[in-house]
């Protein structure tokens, strides 16, 4: 707009706006607003609103010594009891609303800000994900307790034992014996687990220490920071012929023998590109992606109108498995996926 007053005292008005292509009206509008400001408008107040004085009177009773601890529809009955009536108890909430009255007035407990785990994976016995999980017994309140080692970056069940009691020690025992059974270096190994009395005992944590492996814990009241083993349960449990309950420790041992064996060795999980986590485990996925793709080569060629977009090619097998990734490779991940 100053460049067209600036025109318009060489030329004219209409002139300068023609050359401007600007709407003569709203250059009027704009300077004479300019050179005369509208001054702001009041705020509206309804003809029935409390006036200053009420509100004050409204204010030091709810702030008063006999009603300082009552909420406002307390108040309000009270009065109203009373044959006092000084305002709804809607205006009360208003009126502490607006002198900043309105908090929880007992102190709330804050919990201390953990830093979040994140943890990578890029090849097999790099890092493994540990819980334990009840499997219902025979009888109302008796469990039996089963404890998985998974590798995270293949989905291989590396481990499992099967109790009829959580133990510090049968922990101990299971992980020292998977170490050795994977012949796994333990200065290169990371084992992340949840917050549970038998992951944080003491015997765990000095033999984990003693043999150089670095061990990880999930942030308190946070429920996805050991999402590998936490979904492998869910796989377990949603599974068709998973019984209600178990008649007895062998009859527990014996279904986990037969569903370990499927899941490592058939289950063609989505999270590694439908391979089993034997497969993926072992170094065998490049062989078999080669052998899919002579298949999907096949499948092009005999009929290329069905495939529209492009021709078909098996999935890659992620290079990298996180926990908790950085806010980074998330934005990088997506962009990848979509």
């Amino acid at each position: 707009m100053e460049s067209v007053k600036t025109l318009a005292e060489i030329t004219s008005w209409t002139q300068a706006c023609a050359a401007l292509d600007v709407s003569r009206v709203s250059a009027y509008r704009f300077w004479r607003r300019k050179d005369n400001p509208i001054p702001p408008k009041e705020p509206y107040k309804p003809g029935r609103a409390l006036s200053a004085s009420d509100r004050e009177q409204v204010l030091e009773a709810l702030n008063s010594e006999r009603f300082v601890d009552l909420a406002p529809s307390e108040v309000y009955a009270t009065l109203l009891d009373e044959d006092k009536y000084m305002c709804s108890i809607r205006t009360m909430y208003r009126i502490l609303g607006e002198n900043n009255e309105i908090r929880e007035r007992r102190n709330q407990i804050r919990h201390i800000e953990y830093a979040k785990p994140e943890l990578l994976a890029t090849c097999p016995n790099e890092l493994w994900s540990w819980d334990i999980t009840k499997l219902k017994g025979p009888t109302k309140w008796s469990y039996y307790h089963l404890y998985v080692i998974i590798d995270v970056f293949s989905r291989y069940a590396v481990g499992w034992m099967i109790a009829d009691r959580e133990s510090s020690e049968l922990a101990k025992k299971l992980i020292s014996e998977t170490i050795r059974n994977q012949e796994a270096d333990p200065t290169h190994l990371t084992i992340h687990a949840d917050r549970g009395s038998s992951m944080k005992s003491k015997p765990v944590a000095l033999m984990l220490s003693d043999l150089g492996v670095t061990k990880t814990h999930s942030r308190p009241h946070v429920s996805n920071d050991n999402p590998f083993s936490e979904s492998q349960f869910k796989t377990m449990k949603y599974r068709p012929e998973f019984p209600k309950t178990f008649g007895s420790l062998e009859h527990a041992r014996a279904f986990c023998v037969d569903f370990f064996r499927w899941y490592n060795c058939e289950h063609h999980h989505s999270g590694i590109s439908l391979m089993t986590p034997e497969v993926v485990h072992y170094g065998l996925a490049e062989e078999v992606n080669r052998k899919r793709n002579v298949t999907l080569e096949r499948a092009y060629l005999e009929h290329p109108e069905r495939f529209v977009k492009k021709k078909p090619t098996s999935l890659q097998l992620p290079t990298a498995v996180w926990i908790n990734p950085p806010a980074k490779v998330s934005e990088t991940m997506e962009l990848l996926t979509n």
